[in-house]
């Protein structure tokens, strides 16, 4: 293995690649670079081990190589590598439509395809303007986001998104008529709970607060994450969800769930609107959809909206809205192969299973050097670090460094070092996270 990957290092010119969310400088200067993976695993470029904390980047919930997506990938190549969906169609778009319509939360039964969940979630927002208007409320176009939220990088995204970072050197190019609820994230209150927060749930009434600003007739949608994941895990307060569900339907506004991260059994249940009993009326998903390995996003919206729309003329389009890509054939294949793994090994509901002992482990780093806070939900996980002064995120930066050098795959975000490994993971795997991660934790001032 050594022999067929080292020269990859020598040999590559890593000057024209602009990476994406990468600190480009310290990165090249000192590359970290995956080769191969398989299961829980990938390896380096020069053959080191490593394991796998977060499943790519939130993605990869079936583990790695799996042989049975890339025999339907190499199937769909052979067959038919691409075809349009702009007027036309091909079988495996709507076999996956109405598989994942079974799997779905009961009435987000349509599904519209995309290629990522940035693309998703400018979806989502504009299918809410345009249903409000289908319905006859066409005042009603501003849209209501989060504090810390993350939903991708189109300008859609970004604006209803709360990452102050992701928003600031966009300005005035953001849309226009968007406001934000308070996040949900408190140490004072809720500093290493297992599981959700007790405290907190009183925040989903500001939600009262915005639309007496501005008037229910204005506004078309709220979203929001049910665990927020790219901020480091924010996790819902008891009773917060059922609240804001509560406030969206006495005002007639869309409720939009975010489920790029907690969707395809992140916590123990197909999605999370299922795992929390709160079920809105659209929901955003990618990531999990193809276990990765080839992009794709879905929205699920409510037959009711669906149906807003199908009026007029039978020849007429409805929705003037897609992507060249949507329901691309080899996506198609890629994620029902995805699911046919799920359904044969139980995966959706795996987290469930293992979330007490996950639980456990995360809560054993109370009380290191720098802990301010565990929290944890599902197969998710974070640790938050006291951050250095005058150099935010530089602690947790050098956690993630020297845990890749000791062979475990963190993300960073901040002073927060966040975990969410495949669904595949055993406790051994689970032990050796915690262990490497303990150790490096001790060993960073």
């Amino acid at each position: 293995m050594n022999a067929q990957i080292t020269p990859l290092v020598a040999n590559t010119n890593l000057d024209a690649f602009w990476m994406p969310f990468t600190a480009n400088r310290q990165f090249k200067a000192n590359p970290r670079l995956l080769a191969r993976a398989d299961g829980m695993r990938y390896w380096t470029a020069d053959g080191r081990e490593v394991l796998d904390g977060v499943a790519g980047l939130w993605c990869v919930n079936a583990g790695h190589g799996r042989r049975e997506i890339t025999e339907a990938v190499t199937r769909q190549l052979n067959t038919m590598e691409f075809a349009p969906t702009f007027q036309m169609g091909h079988p495996i778009a709507f076999e996956l439509a109405d598989r994942l319509s079974k799997v779905a939360p009961a009435g987000l039964d349509r599904v519209f395809f995309t290629n990522s969940g940035s693309e998703a979630v400018d979806t989502a927002l504009k299918i809410a303007i345009a249903y409000q208007r289908a319905r006859g409320a066409a005042t009603r176009t501003r849209l209501i986001g989060r504090e810390k939220g993350y939903h991708g990088v189109g300008f859609g995204g970004i604006s209803v998104g709360g990452m102050v970072n992701n928003r600031k050197a966009f300005g005035a190019s953001m849309l226009p008529g968007v406001d934000h609820l308070p996040h949900t994230l408190n140490l004072e209150h809720n500093a290493f709970s297992r599981g959700l927060p007790q405290w907190g749930a009183h925040l989903a009434d500001e939600l009262e607060r915005i639309i007496a600003l501005h008037d229910a007739a204005t506004i078309a949608a709220v979203i929001i994450e049910p665990i927020s994941g790219s901020s480091g895990v924010i996790l819902p307060p008891v009773g917060y969800l059922k609240r804001i569900r509560e406030i969206c339907t006495k005002h007639e506004i869309v409720l939009i769930f975010d489920e790029v991260i907690t969707g395809f059994g992140r916590i123990g249940k197909a999605f999370a609107a299922q795992a929390f009993n709160v079920i809105p009326d659209m929901m955003t998903t990618a990531k999990g959809l193809t276990n990765g390995a080839i992009p794709m996003g879905a929205v699920f919206a409510h037959r009711k909206i669906y149906d807003a729309f199908m009026h007029g003329p039978e020849n007429a389009i409805e929705l003037f809205h897609g992507y060249t890509y949507s329901a691309h054939p080899v996506a198609c294949a890629a994620a029902l192969a995805t699911l046919d793994i799920y359904a044969k090994e139980g995966l959706l509901t795996q987290a469930a299973t293992l979330s007490p002992i996950w639980e456990n482990a995360m809560h054993s780093l109370k009380g290191l050097p720098h802990v301010i806070d565990v929290r944890n939900y599902g197969l998710i996980g974070a640790v938050e670090l006291e951050p250095r002064s005058g150099a935010p995120g530089a602690r947790a930066f050098e956690v993630f460094t020297r845990c890749f050098e000791r062979g475990l795959l963190v993300r960073q975000t901040g002073d927060i070092i966040a975990l969410s490994p495949p669904l595949i993971i055993e406790t051994a795997h689970i032990s050796k996270i915690v262990e490497i991660l303990g150790e490096v934790i001790r060993a960073t001032s």
